[in-house]
């Protein structure tokens, strides 16, 4: 098994990474660090998310820095603040016996003033989010990387989701030619190889298992439900797994509190990441996950994105993602360093062409399963508190002295009585929960569709499929339909979309849903708060050459008209209720 001594790293890389318990490098660190330490050349890195991409490049790229050279040599560009502040804190940790060697982390949500006075006291390496670095680069003198010899693109399938494609495209142009170009990605999307055919030159391919395909230890299950059932379904999967320690991915901002606020009244140990929280919000959320004060965080994809937890033995889809390439993503948070690990996905009747073609990219069969009973949940449940009371370790000067107390207490209970009432304790709990407690498998074939049913028709749609009718969550308060003059006719895809409301809407969280996309308009459920603020934003904004321009949808206007009708009519009725009641 290679070594990092192996490698040839300086001395003080080498102290720094066995104070970090390092022994045997990763897959991806043993193919790409050789030849980073001694090759210029422009690599593709292909590996799931976890692998120590890291390491991978940032152990080698500090190697070689010039560190009396006080010029950036190195620029790191990921896609979200965590992210960027994790590589950063890595890197320092690397290099922390490199006094001289200076690292500096660049973002949105930060005094850009004090980046700056960081970035004027000395870089050689910057890690940044593409916003941010394409600010500092259009401030003049703030920032300079005509000296940069080598340009990291850190989870590029990631930064172009999220709509950097035109950040991207203007730092590329900024940097030297004569940079060497390391581009890191879990899956290669057709975006991801139009940026490495357009600014790489012929960039060495290293790929860690295959292609877009699943991290290996990971089994992937499914549970097919009833749309109404979702939650119920959520709870049993959990309550059937009593160590859990995962995440839950959920679409949207509002449905990860919605999940958090009903599973914290129900007693789950648990706590949401979403857009709506500040920094220190966040950090706070994210630190008690890591030393497992949670058993679960409740997150969007994007405010999971930097959450770096190692052990994590479950991943539950409660929602599948608009983009296939993003279940890569959730699934490779576990089964790593060796273990194994669960992603769960909980869908509906409609939902199974989806796993179908996750199953093709995945090159990976999902196993289904039937939703827990409530007796198979008292079983797992039962024999965990059994296999807890067998592990645990006994403090026996503190208890002693209790005993005989104890002893007195239980004479009455035989051997098998007392085992049955310390068993019951947590026991009962579960077993009046479930009792009586009905099956939630779903009825293959129903001759007529249940009207509490009529919401699964809005699964019918694929991944992104704009063929589909707008996103159903416009029927929530939560959401607004806009309309946008643009459409095929002007080569937009949901993408630009997405890229167009990020780029315009800098510092705002703005949830995005259902994108449907017509001949020559489309419509956009956005998220109801920042409706007007980013109606606003959009205003004059060209796309291909064309001016943009959005309005509040009518069919929005009309569901909102007749919400407040039936709020004022619910209103009337309790009214009268409570007069005639008070007459009474």
């Amino acid at each position: 098994m290679t070594s990092f001594n192996e490698f040839g790293l300086k001395d003080e890389i080498l102290t720094a990474i066995r104070d970090l318990g390092y022994v045997s490098p990763t897959p991806i660190q043993e193919k790409i660090i050789p030849i980073l330490l001694k090759e210029k050349i422009d690599i593709i890195g292909l590996a799931q998310t976890g692998t120590g991409k890291t390491a991978a490049f940032g152990l080698p790229l500090a190697n070689n820095i010039d560190i009396n050279n006080r010029q950036t040599q190195v620029l790191v560009l990921s896609p979200t603040r965590e992210l960027c502040i994790q590589i950063a804190s890595d890197i320092k940790t690397y290099t922390k016996f490199l006094p001289s060697l200076s690292t500096v982390a660049v973002y949105g949500g930060s005094s850009i003033d004090r980046q700056i006075q960081s970035l004027r006291r000395g870089a050689q390496i910057i890690v940044a989010t593409p916003g941010r670095m394409n600010d500092l680069l259009n401030r003049r003198n703030q920032i300079d990387v005509s000296h940069l010899q080598t340009l990291v693109l850190d989870e590029a399938d990631e930064m172009l989701n999220m709509g950097f494609k035109e950040e991207l495209d203007a730092i590329l142009d900024r940097t030297p030619e004569t940079k060497n170009t390391l581009l890191f990605s879990a899956t290669m999307p057709a975006d991801v190889l139009k940026i490495s055919k357009n600014y790489m030159t012929d960039p060495r391919e290293v790929v860690v298992g295959n292609k877009n395909s699943g991290a290996k230890n990971v089994e992937h299950l499914c549970y097919t439900v009833r749309s109404r059932d979702r939650y119920l379904a959520l709870k049993r999967i959990v309550d059937s797994n009593p160590d859990i320690y995962g995440i839950i991915f959920c679409k949207t901002r509002m449905e990860t509190k919605n999940v958090a606020e009903k599973l914290l009244e129900d007693g789950y140990n648990v706590d949401a990441l979403h857009g709506d929280l500040s920094q220190s919000q966040r950090e706070y959320v994210m630190n008690r996950f890591r030393i497992k004060n949670l058993q679960l965080v409740i997150a969007t994809d994007v405010a999971a994105r930097g959450l770096d937890v190692k052990d994590l033995t479950h991943i539950i889809n409660y929602d599948l993602p608009q983009e296939m390439s993003t279940y890569t993503h959730r699934s490779g948070r576990t089964g790593r360093a060796g273990k194994k690990g669960t992603s769960i996905v909980i869908i509906n009747l409609r939902e199974k062409s989806k796993i179908r073609r996750l199953e093709y990219m995945l090159n990976k069969k999902f196993t289904y399963k039937d939703v827990p009973t409530g007796l198979e949940i008292c079983q797992k449940q039962l024999m965990s508190s059994i296999d807890k009371m067998q592990n645990i370790e006994i403090n026996h000067k503190e208890i002693d002295p209790f005993l005989p107390s104890i002893y007195e207490k239980l004479e009455w209970l035989s051997r098998e009585d007392l085992i049955k009432h310390f068993v019951s304790v947590e026991f009962n709990r579960f077993l009046d929960y479930y009792r009586n407690a009905p099956d939630l498998k779903p009825e293959r074939e129903r001759p007529q569709r249940d009207r509490r049913d009529r919401n699964d028709r809005r699964d019918r749609n694929d991944f992104r499929d704009n063929r589909s009718s707008r996103r159903d969550s416009r029927d929530n308060s939560d959401y607004s339909t806009l309309f946008f003059n643009i459409g095929i006719k002007d080569a937009i895809t949901p993408r630009d979309f997405i890229g167009l409301i990020n780029r315009n809407t800098r510092g705002k969280n703005i949830e995005i849903g259902r994108i449907q996309i017509q001949k020559s308009f489309s419509f956009v459920d956005v998220d109801s708060e920042y409706a007007d603020y980013l109606i606003e934003h959009i205003k004059g904004v060209e796309f291909q050459g064309k001016s943009v321009h959005a309005e509040i949808s009518t069919a929005s206007k009309s569901n909102n008209r007749s919400s407040n009708r039936r709020s004022r009519n619910d209103s009337s009725r309790n009214g009268r209720f409570n007069n005639n009641r008070g007459r009474r």
